[in-house]
């Protein structure tokens, strides 16, 4: 719909909840929060449909008079948890859409740059892995087991290292988000040309086949997490270099909860992706070929259905209901 029509539907609405929310007294806790619901749901479908209108600006300065109201005064409902993997998380994954393809890019390139660097010098290989890796690689690759290193320390510890240091990174490449996003774009050059070294390591062995099936095990889901993470470290670096119509400081706060609340929800997929590598990843050559393969896919799945799908069927969703609100008005 044109925007004058967006505001003039919803003009009365949003002036009657601006004056009520001045005296938090004259409404109930749950009214409130499903006002502030709806709210989100208008500022949502204004990001998408009029960026770089005033009344973004107008709608997130109400959503975040509103936001202090309820969840600093009031106790979380008990499905804000489910609210928060079915509705928010999905909305602010759609709405940083474009900074996850940066990311996705960045990433690529470099890792094409790193097999590219590996192919054209054998010491390149050293440079990035250190000659400590390599040597300790190349002595399994003789002993006939190349990951070996995955299955070099018990499970439960080798589980709290990993997703400590897998979360750890993320949030290293999402913070660095605050140098503008050319922070986040080093960190993101820097994950992927060793991701591209060590598969050209492999290829160079002729083990590109079997390195493939145990790193992808576990990497489907930690690599994707990665990118998703300097997704949001650029959605928090952009917020800082360009706030559009809103004050910076605004923009930047805006950007930080988005980002945060990306970061919190990639938090799991870490956690099960350091659990594959801690306790199946080891085991990669001793698997059935279909066991490797259906792994991968299903974690596959995982990350396209929920960080890519979802969130574009949840904003059809959110648009379908405006279209419906507005052909029941008419």
């Amino acid at each position: 719909m044109r925007e004058v029509t967006f505001i003039n539907r919803n003009r009365n609405r949003w002036q009657d909840f601006e004056k009520r929310i001045s005296d938090p007294r004259r409404m109930k806790p749950d009214e409130l929060a499903d006002h502030y619901i709806q709210l989100t749901d208008d500022l949502s479908y204004a990001r998408t449909f009029y960026p770089g209108s005033s009344v973004v600006q107008y709608l997130n300065s109400l959503s975040s008079k509103a936001y202090h109201l309820i969840y600093q005064n009031k106790r979380e409902k008990s499905t804000r948890l489910g609210t928060f993997w079915t509705r928010e998380l999905p909305l602010a994954l759609y709405d940083a859409r474009s900074s996850f393809l940066l990311s996705l890019i960045i990433f690529v390139v470099s890792m094409l740059i790193g097999m590219a660097s590996a192919m054209e010098n054998n010491d390149f290989a050293r440079l990035v892995m250190g000659d400590e890796y390599i040597n300790r690689t190349l002595d399994n690759i003789e002993r006939g087991d190349p990951l070996a290193i995955y299955g070099s320390m018990d499970e439960v510890p080798m589980f709290l290292m990993i997703t400590g240091n897998n979360i750890y990174v993320s949030f290293v490449v999402f913070l660095f988000g605050l140098l503008t996003p050319l922070g986040t774009a080093f960190h993101l050059f820097r994950n992927g040309l060793m991701v591209g070294v060590f598969q050209t390591f492999f290829f160079q062995h002729s083990l590109l086949s079997v390195s493939s099936l145990g790193i992808y095990l576990h990497g489907t889901l930690e690599l994707s997490a990665i990118v998703l993470a300097g997704g949001a470290g650029i959605v928090l670096g952009k917020s800082l270099l360009f706030p559009g119509t809103l004050h910076r400081k605004t923009a930047f706060m805006n950007g930080v909860k988005k980002g945060t609340k990306i970061m919190l929800g990639l938090v799991p997929f870490f956690i099960i992706a350091g659990f594959i590598e801690s306790f199946v990843t080891r085991y990669y050559n001793q698997m059935p070929l279909t066991v490797n393969l259906l792994i991968i896919i299903l974690s596959l799945a995982l990350i396209l259905g929920y960080f890519v799908y979802y969130p574009f069927y949840i904003h059809k969703q959110l648009t379908q209901k405006e279209l419906n609100d507005e052909q029941a008005g008419n």
